[in-house]
């Protein structure tokens, strides 16, 4: 049997995999044990579909961003339009200066940008300058495209706090599922979602695998936004890799459909915001910090004072921690204080008994109390005494028992913490309207 044509079969076998059992916007492998493997495949199957040696640029990790070569997985099919002349300073290479359907989308959104949403688009701009340059070096360090390091206007407004109906969080707007698969880190203590540097590592390895799956930067956005599994289907319904055609063809989600032009436009806007009407912008100051490694937990106003700053320079400096204090689940943790303080802050922290720097209060469990009953007695709700106890929410407590609750005065729940109350209740209102509460009430009746 023909080599390529044994190539091709094997590698046609990962694609209806990916396309038919990965439903999850999540990445179909993680990218420390598949990531050569994901770009085997990729590089055999276009070998095999065009019988000759594809873009390699994944394989050298030397990815020219004005080349911006893109693979063609349909060369024989004539409704394939991507263009691929004039590729000359446009994001990442991207062709789209000979079709109209793609020059009329992009405009679409210049002018969305320049007019309707101008102001708050300025304040994107401006934020930007405060974390563009730690995220380009990231992008550069692991061999992608610094054009990449404009993503997150689209995402988030580059807010490390910015948080989606979807729950996805932080400036690249990553749900859970995917951030976990990346080595982010969520709990009841910390969300590194939000954490600029370590979410731009993250996100930086899933547009790399992305990248390397789909062999187009277009495709690798449209991925991002979408799911790798749901642009995988939309290529085999539509016989065609042009993101353009896909677009066209409305083989994508309405969202997906604008977000390769929006990104483009929002990268031509803020690689020159002069010359689309931007003036006198007010940009933030590049972040500037010095990490120290704490082998206790510590309050963050107990770090701010140590810093001799603000706790809120502190929060945003360490926009990951969720709670009160740096995590006490952990034996060490690396914060963040503002640069030319790390000597002063060591000598501060020593001077603060150990005791003395984590704050929290305890409760003594008292003969037939429950975690529900606590949380009614205390007004912390049961997810915080389960996660501040690393309880499973279902033991029996004994009399005497030492529980430990947030101390007065230092807890707030966050976004996350009211999205999931909302669920839950809304959950508890569903089931019990279902009728299976009822049934199973009267299973407990007539057992009495």
């Amino acid at each position: 049997m023909n080599k390529n044509r044994v190539k091709f079969i094997c590698s046609f076998i990962f694609l209806f995999y990916l396309i038919f059992f990965n439903t999850d916007s999540s990445p179909a492998v993680t990218h420390t044990e598949n990531k050569q493997a994901i770009n085997e495949v990729s590089l055999s199957l276009n070998a095999a579909l065009q019988n000759e040696e594809t873009d390699k640029i994944f394989q050298t990790n030397t990815i020219d961003q004005k080349q911006g070569s893109e693979v063609n997985l349909t060369q024989d099919n004539p409704a394939s339009t991507d263009i691929k002349d004039e590729k000359i300073d446009t994001p990442l290479g991207m062709s789209y200066k000979s079709n109209e359907n793609a020059l009329n989308a992009i405009q679409k959104n210049i002018n969305l940008f320049t007019d309707r949403l101008r102001e708050r688009f300025s304040v994107w701009l401006e934020r930007s300058a405060k974390y563009i340059d730690i995220m380009k070096d990231i992008l550069i360090e692991k061999g992608l495209p610094e054009d990449l390091v404009f993503l997150p206007i689209i995402e988030s407004g580059f807010n490390p706090n910015a948080y989606s109906p979807a729950r996805a969080v932080g400036p690249w707007q990553f749900i859970s599922s995917t951030a976990r698969r990346y080595g982010l880190v969520i709990d009841w203590w910390r969300d590194e979602r939000k954490d600029p540097v370590k979410a731009t590592r993250a996100a930086a390895d899933y547009l790399a695998d992305l990248y390397g799956m789909f062999g187009s930067w277009k495709l690798a956005l449209a991925a991002y936004n979408a799911g790798e599994g749901r642009i995988g289907r939309a290529i085999k319904s539509a016989n065609t890799t042009d993101f353009w055609h896909l677009k066209a063809a409305q083989k994508i989600p309405k969202e997906t459909q604008e977000y390769v032009p929006r990104y483009i436009a929002a990268t031509l806007i803020a690689s020159n915001p002069e010359e689309y009407g931007f003036y006198d912008l007010d940009y933030h100051s590049p972040i500037l910090y010095e990490e120290v490694v704490i082998d206790s937990p510590v309050d963050i106003d107990i770090l701010a004072m140590c810093a001799e700053t603000t706790v809120s320079e502190i929060r945003e400096l360490n926009p990951e921690l969720r709670r009160w204090s740096t995590p006490p689940n952990v034996r060490e943790y690396i914060v963040k204080i503002p640069f030319g303080k790390k000597d002063v802050f060591i000598k501060n922290l020593k001077d603060i008994p150990l005791e003395k720097r984590f704050s929290v209060d305890i409760y003594t469990v008292k003969k037939g109390d429950t975690i529900k009953k606590i949380a009614k007695k205390t007004g912390f709700p049961v997810n915080v005494i389960i996660a501040m106890n690393s309880l499973s929410g279902i033991e029996r407590l004994k009399a005497g028992e030492k529980i430990k609750i947030p101390p007065k005065g230092k807890y707030y729940p966050d976004k996350d913490d009211i999205i999931s109350v909302k669920r839950s209740y809304k959950n508890k209102k569903t089931y019990k309207a279902s009728g299976r509460y009822k049934k199973k009430a009267t299973v407990r009746a007539k057992k009495a």
